[in-house]
């Protein structure tokens, strides 16, 4: 049995899918009651309680953790659960980490992600570490103006990155808990080409069939947006990132293809995929 933890989310849904087409038992972990791909079973876990997991990881053999912002919640010790799964039985842990690690060393986040990437690899246990960059999915943040406006607002609009479609990720995932050939690999994940925020919105205006502006908001703008929904250090974090990429974080990385024998999918493949949600479609 394969334990998947953000089982309901961007990529833990598809996770749990390929999980199952392939004939294997899963358990779907999410922090709410939510439906989960047939052919899987459901627990509630929030990974932010240092017990939360052990339930589901009894009788597991591999674990996919993803720990979001769990990370950094009050109390929470995310390293224990590495020790819950070793002493559960499970063999295998492949960590989601970040891209972050290596290029921006020094944020707190980054600094956490290291020591349990760290701890996993001295666990005993068979592990792969995968580090994506930034994810094609933050595109739906623009949902809901595309909606309403038939407009973008965002940072940056010529600045990019080879941002990575989250199925890939997923699919990257998949082949690391079932192959034995991955024990120990860790892979930088990036999508095929460097794409600008104004190219995205390109693509998701020919998704559409119809016409989407873009406005290029000032890194103090965004910063005040970003602020309502993250700490200001984040926002300022992100914003870093998004308007002077590092030469590491603007490279392409040929792990995907690596892993899966094919091509990462170009974000004009997210787009059509998602199109839904910038209509306003139930997804």
């Amino acid at each position: 049995m394969i334990v998947v933890t953000g089982a309901t989310g961007n990529i833990g849904r598809p996770l749990t899918q390929a999980l199952t087409d392939a004939g294997r038992q899963v358990t779907a972990v999410s922090r709410n009651a939510a439906a989960v791909p047939n052919g899987s079973r459901h627990m509630v876990a929030d990974l932010a309680e240092p017990a939360g997991l052990k339930p589901a990881l009894a009788g597991a053999e591999a674990l996919f953790l993803l720990l979001s912002g769990d990370l950094h919640a009050t109390g929470a010790r995310p390293v224990d659960i590495i020790g819950d799964a070793a002493a559960a039985g499970v063999r295998r842990v492949v960590l989601l980490s970040t891209l972050g690690v290596v290029t921006r060393p020094s944020g707190s986040t980054r600094i956490a992600m290291r020591a349990l990437e760290g701890v996993l690899r001295e666990s005993g246990l068979e592990w792969t570490i995968l580090r994506p960059g930034g994810f094609a999915s933050n595109a739906l943040w623009w949902a809901e103006s595309v909606r309403a406006q038939q407009v973008v607002a965002a940072p940056f609009g010529d600045v990019g990155v080879p941002i990575i479609d989250p199925v890939d990720i997923a699919a990257v995932a998949a082949a690391c808990l079932l192959d034995d050939r991955h024990v120990g690999g860790v892979y930088e994940l990036t999508g095929p080409q460097v794409i600008t925020p104004r190219q995205q919105v390109t693509a998701i205006a020919a998704a559409l069939g119809s016409p989407v502006g873009f406005h290029e908001l000032t890194r103090d703008e965004a910063r005040a947006a970003m602020s309502r929904s993250m700490p200001a250090e984040l926002a300022d974090d992100t914003l870093d990132i998004l308007g002077s990429p590092s030469p590491a974080e603007l490279r392409v990385s040929p792990d995907v293809q690596r892993v899966l024998g094919r091509a990462p999918r170009p974000f004009a493949d997210w787009a059509t995929r998602n199109v839904a949600a910038f209509r306003g479609e139930a997804v």
